[in-house]
């Protein structure tokens, strides 16, 4: 995942969370046969997620000592997510068996394709399977609560992660805290989630896993300064060109955006984001909700609290004394910053909401004045429509 990272955004400032095996998980495994002799020469490919591994073949070889040479090869692969070992049982074929390195659910998604270019060379690949358990992320979640991350990409898509991330996003995010942050995970089927903090990248037919899909993802919002820009059409350095039986048509890819995915496309050969969007939906009342529904906006609204907050500090480090000059000094700072980010594209109309900002004493604590900050957040242009007049 951080090789992923760095290599779709080598500025990237990256922290690493290792999370051990959970005790009771169970590894994936897949297996490899081959039938022989080969009646020319060529090749067998044998592709573990985004790492190709390939032998030679001759004419004549058997099974047996092609899959010895692409034991050895896989060998001297540290970086694969599986471990190989060989089984030949008396009397019977040897089958390359594959182990995933790391135990749990999230294995069974490392991506299995054999490629065979020799005649008389045929192959039967089990798809890795049989994983169970991965590991609980609330304590990776624990160990950053203070961290003060504005990305944090987690490479499972369950429910039990998803919700321990959004609740973690929230609490760091919240009004005490007031450490803006989002979180990124990624998927190549489909996934529920309801969380306006969380974004979640589909990929479908990738042979990577959702760690890779999340970290490239989270690499792209990371490279973009302006937190209101839209990311529509950037392209994902690092994923795989998937088969083009598995594209996802345009009515496949809004019926992603209403469930909450951010689809990806695959355009000139290269894998693009087409909307970055929250997995928030729906309301507290299950009713359709766009309120939050770019990733965007979130964001926005985090930044707009963070220029405000640095402005506040300034002017006002030590808070001062609660007085009417105070207040209106408060004011209009405020509305200084609002006009800032209005110069920005950030928000706009502040001429219209100027006079939402409001500065007044709390009527419970005689120490303490409450802000009001209009908050008209300049949407993206993701839609762009157009009709044809025949005269």
């Amino acid at each position: 995942m951080a090789e992923a990272v760095m290599r779709a955004n080598s500025s990237v400032q990256l922290a690493v969370c290792a999370l051990d095996d959970d005790k009771a998980g169970v590894a994936a495994t897949g297996q490899l046969t081959l039938s022989s002799p080969a009646t020319s020469s060529g090749q067998v490919r044998l592709q573990v997620g985004d790492k190709t591994l390939a032998v030679a073949v001759k004419a004549g070889q058997t099974a047996d000592d092609l899959l010895q040479s692409l034991h050895e090869v896989m060998g001297a692969e540290a970086d694969l997510p599986v471990s190989a070992t060989l089984d030949s049982p008396a009397g019977k074929g040897t089958t390359l068996n594959l182990t995933a390195k790391n135990k749990g659910a999230c294995v069974n998604e490392i991506g299995l394709s054999l490629t065979i270019t020799a005649s008389g060379v045929s192959g039967v690949l089990s798809p890795m399977a049989g994983g169970q358990g991965d590991p609980d992320v609330t304590l990776a979640l624990t160990a950053i609560y203070s961290a003060g991350h504005t990305l944090i990409v987690v490479p499972y898509s369950t429910k039990d992660a998803l919700n321990a991330l959004s609740e973690h996003l929230e609490g760091v995010s919240g009004p005490t805290e007031q450490r803006g942050a989002v979180g990124v995970t990624g998927t190549t089927l489909t996934t529920a989630a309801n969380a306006a903090r969380i974004t979640c990248g589909w990929h479908p037919g990738s042979v990577l896993s959702n760690g890779i899909l999340a970290s490239v993802y989270a690499a792209i919002i990371a490279a973009e300064d302006a937190p209101s820009e839209p990311l529509d059409n950037t392209v994902l350095t690092g994923l795989d060109v998937t088969a083009q039986t598995r594209w996802p048509m345009r009515t496949e890819m809004e019926k992603a955006l209403h469930n909450g995915l951010s689809p990806f496309n695959v355009v000139n050969n290269k894998v693009q984001l087409v909307r970055a969007i929250s997995t928030y939906v729906k309301n507290s009342q299950g009713i359709d909700d766009p309120t939050l529904l770019d990733i965007n906006t979130i964001r926005t609204l985090d930044c707009i609290r963070k220029v405000w907050r640095t402005r506040m500090s300034q002017r006002f480090p030590n808070g001062g004394k609660l007085t009417d000059r105070r207040l209106l000094q408060i004011r209009s700072e405020t509305l200084d910053v609002l006009y800032a980010l209005q110069a920005l594209e950030m928000v706009d109309n502040i001429d219209t909401y100027k006079d939402q900002v409001t500065v007044t004493r709390n009527k419970q604590d005689n120490t303490r004045a409450d802000t009001t900050i209009p908050a008209p957040v300049v949407r993206g242009l993701h839609i762009l429509t157009g009709t044809i007049y025949l005269y």
